[in-house]
């Protein structure tokens, strides 16, 4: 007896289990936490006994950690969309557009280490110039983010923390566009006290959130 190939495969899609946004939000959100907690490490500290290795590593992670960065902001998006309003798809937009101009600057970069160009230049990225992405609109996504969670049901902990991160990585922006050494104290002290502490403990935080919503009954 013939089967209907079409009816099988319709069959086969509606019986499969649905991606728990949530989960795979919560880990991903590890995941971020975790690759922005190495890119300071790598960028800062792995940097200095060896320029190659710091850059080399602090690039692919910065690749890794923003991948993994848009599914946790879209675990977040799902969250708030009950409630938040219609700017919250304005704010998603933004939050993406930093974080692949982050991964084009990390491929940019991982590039270069990998096959250095001849001669050396300090122009800025085209792809995302002094880090107009990597820290400007991913900056202004947080801010956005937590500007919207006021009146909802998400942890004011979280909310001022991601006020906090939102501003620090504005002003890490501001600092390489105006200062451009990331060595000076006015660029250096931010992007530590952002890298290190405010920006992987809110991935963690979100994560444990959304771990919560995808084990809610």
């Amino acid at each position: 007896m013939e089967h209907d190939s079409s009816q099988v495969s319709q069959s086969d899609r509606t019986s499969a289990p649905p991606v728990n946004v949530y989960a795979t939000a919560a880990i991903a959100a590890f995941m971020a936490a975790g690759c922005g907690l190495l890119y300071s490490i790598s960028f800062v500290v792995l940097a200095r006994p060896s320029a190659s290795l710091g850059a080399g590593l602090s690039a692919l992670v910065l690749m890794l950690g923003r991948l993994r960065g848009t599914a946790a902001l879209v675990g977040l998006y799902d969250l708030l969309r009950g409630s938040a309003g219609t700017y919250l798809v304005w704010v998603l937009g933004i939050g993406i557009a930093g974080a692949f101009a982050a991964v084009l600057h990390g491929g940019y970069d991982l590039a270069n280490v990998l096959h250095p160009p001849g001669g050396t230049t300090n122009l800025p990225s085209a792809v995302d110039p002094r880090g107009l992405g990597t820290f400007g609109l991913t900056g202004i996504a947080l801010l956005g983010f937590s500007l919207l969670m006021r009146g909802t049901s998400m942890p004011s902990g979280l909310r001022n923390l991601g006020l906090l991160s939102g501003g620090l990585l504005i002003l890490v922006y501001l600092a390489r566009l105006i200062i451009l050494s990331p060595t000076n104290p006015l660029v250096l002290g931010p992007a530590a006290i952002e890298g290190f502490i405010v920006n992987p403990l809110w991935y963690v935080w979100l994560g444990v959130v959304l771990n919560r919503a995808a084990t809610a009954p």
